[in-house]
């Protein structure tokens, strides 16, 4: 199979992919690698704290490489087994491809999650229109990390947009962009990073040397596809309607470093901007209040339709990226 032949079968799977998480999403019921990754995260932290008690950042920093490697090579090897047991059994050739492209697609979408995103958002803006803010703040308590106990009606949309809006870089567009640039194989190895850093990367006494690693890493995994994702979220934002490309570019240029982590701003920045209101701010987080600088301006109060709102970004963004690197591997192969 030609280079050419092999973009276009990563290409053709990667769109089916996103068709699929567009269409499912997570089920529940379905087998998730990211399930997978978390639960060989937990087993191997613990017994790397065991062997290297005086060594935490050398712990983190051996399983931030297994990770990468076990999950580069999981697809390659398991693709290479299936397609050579395939072939023994004297099944032609044009089939096998055809079942590595439905086993590719089904996996890229699982590695998408813009439709589990937007389901999980959505729970949170149905409760708060209800009036049920219980409610309300145990389905944000499902998809961010702050207290939720203390949250108001406006803290809690807020904390959904916030992260609707961060996740369009992490679970989306991340992903997207390493899927087309090395396969499922760097899908995969991105996808770890992400998940281990989202477990151990945190600045707490527990953290702060053994998820040094993953935290750095994940930095710099993230770091062009966090830019990428702010500046077509502002071109997004000029194609929907109660959206202001305009307004979102000014304060994303503004507030794009305004965070502790080099890429968080970025998105977030745009959105904030898009939709007319105001971001970010000081959080409690395990009890304890964490100063944060708030991102965009309140033109107006945050409500739970900018929940929404957020959601149409996070696709818009989607879509034009998709066409993006569609559009960079169709002119690469003119060359």
């Amino acid at each position: 199979m030609s280079l050419f032949h092999l973009w276009k079968f990563h290409s053709m799977s990667l769109i089916a992919g996103c068709i699929l998480d567009w269409l499912m999403g997570d089920p529940y019921w379905l087998f998730h690698p990211v399930r997978f990754m978390g639960n060989m995260i937990s087993a191997l932290e613990a017994r790397l704290r065991r062997l290297f008690p005086e060594h935490l950042l050398l712990a983190g920093g051996v399983l931030a490489g297994f990770m990468c490697l076990f999950w580069t090579l999981i697809p390659v090897l398991g693709f290479l087994g299936i397609y050579r047991g395939l072939l023994s059994f004297g099944i032609q050739r044009h089939w096998i491809y055809i079942c590595l492209f439905v086993l590719e697609s089904f996996f890229c979408g699982q590695l998408l999650a813009a439709r589990s995103l937007q389901t999980e958002s959505m729970k949170v803006c149905s409760a708060l229109k209800e009036g049920d803010i219980e409610k309300a703040r145990k389905a944000v308590s499902m998809i961010v990390g702050r207290d939720t106990a203390v949250l108001d009606r406006d803290g809690i949309a807020r904390a959904a947009v916030e992260t609707v809006a961060e996740n369009t870089c992490d679970g989306v567009i991340s992903p997207l962009i390493f899927l087309f640039l090395g396969g499922l194989p760097l899908g995969m190895a991105f996808k770890a990073v992400s998940t281990l850093d989202s477990m151990v990367g945190y600045r707490t006494p527990k953290y702060q040397y053994f998820g040094t690693a993953a935290a750095k890493l994940d930095d710099v995994l993230n770091f062009v596809p966090a830019r990428l994702s702010g500046i077509l979220m502002c071109l997004g934002a000029a194609l929907l309607p109660g959206c202001s490309g305009g307004r979102a570019w000014r304060i994303f240029w503004r507030d794009r470093k305004k965070h502790a982590s080099p890429n968080s701003a970025h998105s977030e920045a745009a959105c904030a901007g898009a939709l007319g209101v105001q971001l970010a701010g000081d959080a409690q987080y395990f009890g304890t209040l964490v100063r944060k600088p708030t991102l965009g301006e309140p033109v107006r109060p945050v409500e739970p339709e900018d929940i929404a709102r957020a959601c149409h970004l996070m696709y818009a963004t989607e879509g034009l990226t998709l066409l993006l690197l569609t559009g960079m591997g169709l002119a690469l192969n003119l060359l």
